[in-house]
């Protein structure tokens, strides 16, 4: 039976993932508002897409409160709650195709998740200070994170140097700082519940140490996912960075605060299976999905000698298909 904190931590995580949904597509119809002016602005200059991003920081300050009342694998499968409310967004505001697929990969998504809900270890323990210095040192968190930073570079170098700025390549960059973000959000919001019911932790280093990286973590974050947001439709972004975050969080809890220790057979099986029941889900969601870019207001009418080949266009009133070709 759930405790009241569990309780707790669970209504923060539903509140603050609805709230992101709403985040990410206001940032979207910002991105193609700006693109349909013929003197675009940056996105940073404009009030909706600020308006967005406070949205999104609402939402994450609710998933971070959520993380200090209850484990990481019971908090983040719960980002379920931003796909629905995405797709459902995006559909009726933003104007984009929900198909069949969607639907049922979006279903199997979830259907994983609550597999890695059921059958993950609810363990909920208060995290010191001591305890999280004692992980930090820890072989096994050592050996993933040389692993994260090797892959991290890796991905960063085809994303800068080789142009590959494919939906997974830039939601993988978002999830290996997510398993960063995740340790370092409860570590840091564990040790700020523990300082309010009077046990103090700000004066161990560690807490500032987990601070530094929680900031960058997050702030890098952003600006992946906004690439993403910028170049796919979120019903594509949401879904995959959901099933991707919530695979680095369990990982996070699993290898960092050990929530693993003690699990049977079944349990690792069956949580094995949730992975691939939430990936197939991905794919399907995924399938011969292209990339949009922004459209452009100007278009080549052809080559014919001595006369101009680049004429001005009228967009139509969605702005995402071109109209009437002026004069």
């Amino acid at each position: 039976m759930l405790r009241r904190a569990e309780i707790l931590g669970i209504v923060l995580s539903i509140f603050g993932s609805f709230l992101i949904s709403i985040s990410l597509n206001l940032q979207k119809y910002t991105h193609v508002r700006l693109a349909c002016r013929q003197d675009p602005l940056p996105y940073y200059k404009s009030k909706l897409w600020w308006f967005g991003m406070f949205l999104m920081g609402a939402g994450e300050l609710g998933n971070f409160a959520a993380y200090g009342f209850a484990p990481a694998t019971l908090i983040a499968p719960l980002g379920c709650v931003a796909v629905i409310g995405s797709a459902a967004i995006s559909v009726v505001f933003l104007k984009e195709t929900l198909r069949p697929s969607d639907i049922v990969g979006g279903t199997l998504a979830i259907a994983g998740t609550y597999l890695l809900v059921t059958f993950s270890p609810n363990v909920s323990e208060e995290i010191t200070a001591v305890k999280v210095q004692r992980y930090a040192v820890s072989w096994p968190f050592l050996l993933y994170l040389i692993i994260e930073i090797i892959t991290f570079c890796v991905l960063l170098y085809f994303l800068k140097q080789k142009g590959l700025n494919h939906i997974v390549v830039l939601l993988l960059l978002v999830s290996l700082l997510a398993s960063l973000a995740v340790i370092s959000v409860k570590a840091v919001s564990g040790m700020l519940v523990l300082t309010f019911k009077g046990s103090m932790q700000l004066t161990y280093p560690i807490f500032y140490v987990m601070f530094v990286v929680m900031v960058a973590s997050c702030i890098f974050q952003v600006k992946f996912l906004n690439q993403a947001m910028q170049l796919y439709n979120a019903t594509e972004v949401v879904p995959i960075n959901f099933v991707f975050f919530t695979t680095s969080a369990i990982l996070a809890g699993v290898i960092f605060y050990q929530e693993f220790d003690g699990a049977s057979i079944l349990n690792i099986l069956m949580f094995i299976f949730g992975c691939f029941l939430s990936f197939f889900g991905v794919v399907l969601i995924s399938k011969n999905q292209e990339k949009r870019d922004p459209p452009e207001p100007f278009i080549n009418i052809g080559e014919i000698p001595g006369k101009e080949t680049v004429a001005a266009i009228q967009p139509e009133s969605s702005c995402m298909s071109y109209g009437t070709m002026s004069n």
